[in-house]
């Protein structure tokens, strides 16, 4: 069993990964555009939609929970929603209408013109959360994406697409969490002034 040298090479893929996000100004000015686009829309009453598979439905919730909770400092609760987490509805959707109709069902009932939905796909080839892009074009609501490589089919879905400079998953999501993180810390910072300790 060659364990420590599949692990020195996974964190050495990871820290590649992340030097090229560090060095991706493009990349970072695709973040900023994100948070502008969540601020002007919660600021109007608006509200974030967020929606993956797998990891990436995690991640779904842990950035719906940083907004409605807290990230860096006590403030106000920001309002967000993870698609990803009433199962009577993921299951009844995924029953009567299929497994792609699963997010896209949600963005029908709670979107409303003006919200933001960020979907997250590290191929960009999910079926559920390309309707759910698609849903949102139809409802006119900012799309923002996570995904990794190319993006597969979600550029032409997304008004900003943040693209992790992988397309292996595992790291792909490491460099999604990290991203939400900038993109909630820009938004939070922006609505919030931060208080004289803060990082």
């Amino acid at each position: 069993m060659d364990s420590p040298n599949w692990v020195s090479d996974f964190l050495r893929r990871t820290l590649e990964t992340t030097q090229a996000f560090v060095a991706d100004f493009g990349a970072q000015r695709t973040l900023a555009a994100m948070a502008h686009s969540i601020v002007a829309s919660v600021s109007a009453g608006g509200k974030l939609l967020v929606a993956g598979n797998g990891g990436s439905a995690g991640d779904a919730q842990h950035i719906a929970a940083e907004f409605v909770v807290r990230l860096m400092y006590d403030r106000a609760p920001l309002a967000a929603i993870a698609l990803t987490t009433d199962s009577s509805i993921l299951t009844a959707a995924g029953n009567d209408y299929g497994y792609e109709a699963v997010f896209e069902r949600q963005v029908l009932a709670l979107g409303r013109r003006g919200d933001v939905f960020l979907g997250i796909s590290t191929s960009g080839h999910s079926a559920n959360v390309l309707r759910a892009f698609e849903a949102s074009r139809r409802l006119g609501l900012v799309t923002l994406g996570f995904s990794g490589g190319d993006g597969g089919a979600m550029p032409a879905l997304c008004d900003h697409l943040f693209l992790a400079p992988s397309r292996q998953t595992a790291i792909v999501q490491q460099i999604h969490i990290t991203a939400a993180h900038i993109v909630c810390g820009l938004v939070e910072r922006a609505m919030f002034p931060p208080p004289p300790d803060a990082a």
